[in-house]
This record gives structure tokens, C-alpha cells and sequence, in this order.
């Protein structure tokens, strides 16, 4: 309850948003403008036109989240947003930057394991 993490999917809705919308208005965003499902448990990440307050909208059993964000000096980089399209998948570090103001194309990541990258080994079937 109350926690987000890397098992979670993140998008970020490519456009200004009202920050006067609550759960219904942004869940709105989501299945109409997006053509997703709120109710996934997936991440949904929405930003004002001045780019200084962000709120997140997210499923948890038995209702929904929202984490509201204000920034009192600064604002959101957003980058490589979508020329065509309306959301832009992020993973868990890259929300964790967008959110502690780091600019990812500076960044260069490092080789790591993963269990999604692994490769796969051939089984034989037999009969």
C-alpha cells in the first residue's frame, strides 16, 4: 500500500494537464486520450503546462492513488518526448530522475543483469 517500485509500469501522458483534475478526470485521460486502462496497477504520469507540479495516478486494490508533486523552484525536464503518440513509457529510474531534477541524456547506463535480458536456452521436447 502506498508504494511505488520497478514492478510497476510508468507512462507519461504527452500533454499539459489541469492539475484541478482528480481521480476521475485523469483516469479519464487515461482510457479515452491513451486508449489504456486505469485499473492495471500501471502508473500514469501527468505535468502541467509551467512543467513545476506533477501528479501520479495509479490503481491499488479497493481504489486509487494519486501522488501529487509541487516543485518550488525549478521545473520537470521532459525529454525525448514523442512526436506522435500520447505517452511515453519511463521505467522506475527514470521517474526517479525526471522527479529529483537529473537530466537523462547526461547519463550513460552500465551493463547489468536483468532476468528479462537473460537469454533463453533451447529445451528439446521430447515425444
Amino acid at each position: 500500500m502506498f508504494s511505488l517500485g520497478e514492478r510497476h509500469k510508468y507512462y507519461l501522458y504527452n500533454g499539459w494537464v489541469d492539475m484541478r483534475k482528480g481521480f476521475n478526470g485523469l483516469s479519464g485521460l487515461v482510457r479515452n486520450d491513451l486508449g489504456l486502462d486505469p485499473l492495471t496497477g500501471d502508473v500514469y504520469i501527468f505535468i502541467n503546462r509551467s512543467r513545476n507540479r506533477m501528479k501520479l495516478l495509479v490503481w491499488e486494490q479497493g481504489g486509487y492513488v494519486l501522488y501529487y508533486k509541487r516543485l518550488e523552484q525549478g521545473r520537470f525536464r521532459i525529454t525525448n518526448t514523442p512526436e506522435s503518440g500520447l505517452s511515453l513509457e519511463y521505467t522506475w529510474e527514470g521517474l526517479m530522475l525526471l522527479v529529483g531534477g537529473i537530466e537523462r541524456t547526461s547519463l550513460r547506463r552500465h551493463k547489468r543483469f536483468s532476468l528479462k535480458n537473460r537469454p533463453k536456452k533451447e529445451v528439446q521436447k521430447v515425444g
